[in-house]
């Protein structure tokens, strides 16, 4: 049998998350909206031995020219840097996909102008760092009626905030408030324009978990493609099952590379993740999928 061999140029459009590289980042700078200061770098996961302004060139270097980053890995936020880290982008061929706002709660009463304001600040810097979009949390509430509806509110508050600085707002398949698809779409049934889902593999499990992806991926514009390596390699049957699902509902990319596995050499494992995908769609397009 002749092997299919991925021609990258047919590929779908690929990123990477800089959570895909916290080992080699290794430092944090924390700031949440209940903890609003400058950011003072953390060891988390180790001295690190890439500042983020290395980033795009390490992920040029894997053939790669999309990344996003999560919002504790950003150093500073003044113009200064941001004209620095736009320069990197440039040097390297690389676009900023999405800024990964990982903090706040629109849907909790007690915090939600604070958290709401913060998360705008922070669209801010994703404008001035030159991201195309900014994903936002939709909420943590149980999936009320009500906590829904006030999602829907602060993420078109967002999104319009978003929209008045070219940055596209997203939001995720996350957390409580959005535990399967009959939420998401009540959500997106009521939401406007200006905000986006992002799809995740990783963020939903159970028996459901292939059919529920397939129907919420038509509202797609981008999706966190992570790969199962609970066991120390790839989960195959699990990638190509979600791949297969987002494909099925028209979704094309581009996909987010995401690895949290337990082997440290991070790179490796994301070339395990675009060769999969990259094969993924030849073998099905030489199939006539």
């Amino acid at each position: 049998m002749t092997s299919v061999r991925p021609n990258p140029a047919k590929s779908p459009p690929l990123a990477v998350s800089s959570w895909s590289l916290h080992r080699a980042l290794g430092l944090t700078y924390p700031n949440r909206p209940d903890h609003d200061v400058e950011a003072v770098a953390e060891a988390t996961y180790g001295p690190g031995r890439l500042s983020l302004l290395d980033m795009p060139r390490a992920v040029a270097a894997l053939g790669i020219d999309r990344i996003e980053v999560c919002s504790f890995h950003v150093p500073r936020r003044d113009a200064e840097y941001a004209t620095e880290f736009r320069a990197a982008l440039a040097e390297a061929g690389v676009t900023l996909q999405t800024l990964l706002i990982e903090y706040g709660d629109i849907t909790n009463p007690e915090t939600r102008e604070r958290d709401l304001a913060w998360i705008e600040s922070w669209i801010d810097t994703a404008a001035a760092l030159g991201a195309e979009q900014a994903r936002v949390i939709a909420g943590r509430a149980e999936p009320t009626r009500a906590a829904l509806d006030s999602s829907v509110d602060g993420l078109i508050r967002l999104g319009r905030h978003g929209e008045a600085r070219r940055v596209r707002v997203v939001t995720e398949n996350w957390f409580e408030l959005l535990p399967g698809p009959r939420e998401v779409r009540y959500l997106f049934d009521r939401l406007d324009e200006t905000v986006g889902l992002n799809g995740d593999f990783g963020n939903w499990s159970g028996e459901g978990k292939y059919a529920d992806l397939q129907a919420i991926f038509d509202l797609a514009i981008c999706c966190h493609a992570k790969a199962d390596f609970s066991d120390g390699v790839l989960n195959a049957e699990d990638y190509r099952r979600c791949l297969d699902a987002s494909i099925a509902a028209g979704f094309r990319g581009p996909f987010t590379l995401i690895y949290d596995g337990p082997h440290p050499d991070e790179f490796a494992h994301l070339l395990i993740e675009r060769d999969f995908i990259r094969h993924h769609f030849a073998t099905t397009r030489a199939n006539g999928g």
